[in-house]
């Protein structure tokens, strides 16, 4: 019998490693958790500070902002879903049920950007989890802080699945015309069948490539994120989303080979033979095979794309894809203007108010 939960990515909710719980339950009390189909919680949450850094030398930025901890979109490989250890939630099921919401991250924001001595330079918001997931229709949070970034000038880069972003059209294209955006849509796959079980929540391809195109006609650039990559599961359409997105307003490409750091091992196993029981050891082989023989290399310069024959010729077929249709690889974050940035209160001041 099926253990997956309708609409929800992850297979179970198992403990995550800094776990401190020690309830164990019966029998018929796992049996009634097992039946459960969780419901989405949000919680509103105070954050000390808003904007992340980040050193890792094969990640395109430096700083970066998360409105929510969680994301009900569901992707079972998400590289995030570890983060929810250190709450003492699981991985799995937790992580796309019960979400936290940073409902003062406007405000933190400004004021980092008061801080004596900040530099501006471009911020990525959606590095970890989705700024247009479900919770955004009513909290608006990743709204707020696009008020913020027009109104001071300053360049953000937005990674999403969520086609809800074009209901911050507006936002997004009075930023392009003063070169201070950049929008990043992922699309890993063009299988409907194929995105319901792997990033449930999530709207369909056609949706996100109808996005592409509007984002696209208002002068915003926008670039495709092919991410991940699975062996045997989706490495076949390496060349068909080239296409599509090609087709559809998109300069850039970029793409990420699957990532199972700590938690997402285990989940993404129990994902596919759930799901995929006829090749799971044929993927997890490939898996190894791109990870020098572990099912993760977590190195710098080797976790985003694998090594070895396999990992080399995802790379040589991407490459190939890209020139053919005119795709610049990478994103756009280097074309943002860093000139026109106004800290809060300067304009004000120059004003004379």
């Amino acid at each position: 019998m099926p253990r997956h939960r309708k609409g929800r990515g992850a297979v179970s909710a198992p403990d995550g490693r800094f776990s401190r719980r020690t309830v164990v339950l019966d029998a018929a009390e796992e049996a009634a958790v097992e039946a459960a189909n969780p419901a989405t919680s949000y919680t509103p949450v105070s954050a000390r500070s808003i904007i992340s850094g980040n050193r890792s030398p094969d990640v395109p930025f430096s700083l970066s902002i998360n409105p929510y901890q969680g994301c009900e979109h569901g992707c079972i490989y998400c590289y995030a879903r570890p983060a929810h250890s250190y709450l003492d939630l699981s991985p799995g099921l937790d992580f796309e049920t019960k979400i936290f919401a940073k409902t003062n991250a406007a405000e933190r924001l400004e004021a980092a950007w008061s801080r004596p001595g900040y530099r501006c330079e471009p911020i990525t918001i959606g590095a970890n989890t989705d700024p247009y997931q479900p919770a955004e229709k009513q909290m608006k949070i990743t709204r707020a802080l696009l008020e913020r970034f027009l109104r001071h000038r300053h360049p953000v880069n937005l990674i999403t699945k969520g086609t809800l972003i074009l209901r911050d059209l507006d936002l997004l294209e009075a930023l392009a015309k003063q070169r201070l955006c950049s929008v990043a849509l992922s699309l890993p796959t063009l299988s409907d069948s194929l995105k319901r079980i792997m990033e449930p929540r999530v709207p369909a391809a056609s949706a996100r490539l109808a996005a592409m195109r509007q984002l696209a006609a208002a002068g915003v650039p926008v670039s495709v994120l092919v991410a991940p990559l699975i062996p045997a599961i989706n490495d076949h359409e390496i060349e068909p989303i080239l296409e599509a997105v090609a087709d559809h307003g998109a300069r850039q490409a970029h793409y990420v080979f699957l990532r199972l750091p700590h938690e997402v091992l285990p989940l993404f196993v129990e994902w596919l033979d759930e799901h995929f029981p006829d090749r799971a050891g044929h993927v997890m082989s490939l898996v190894r095979q791109a990870g020098g023989g572990r099912e993760y290399d977590a190195r710098f310069g080797i976790r985003q794309q694998g090594r070895g024959p396999y990992a080399e010729m995802l790379a040589a077929r991407f490459r190939t894809a890209t020139r053919r249709l005119g795709l610049v690889p990478g994103r756009h974050e280097d074309r943002l203007d860093c000139t026109s940035f106004e800290a809060p209160g300067q304009r004000q001041l120059g004003l004379g108010f």
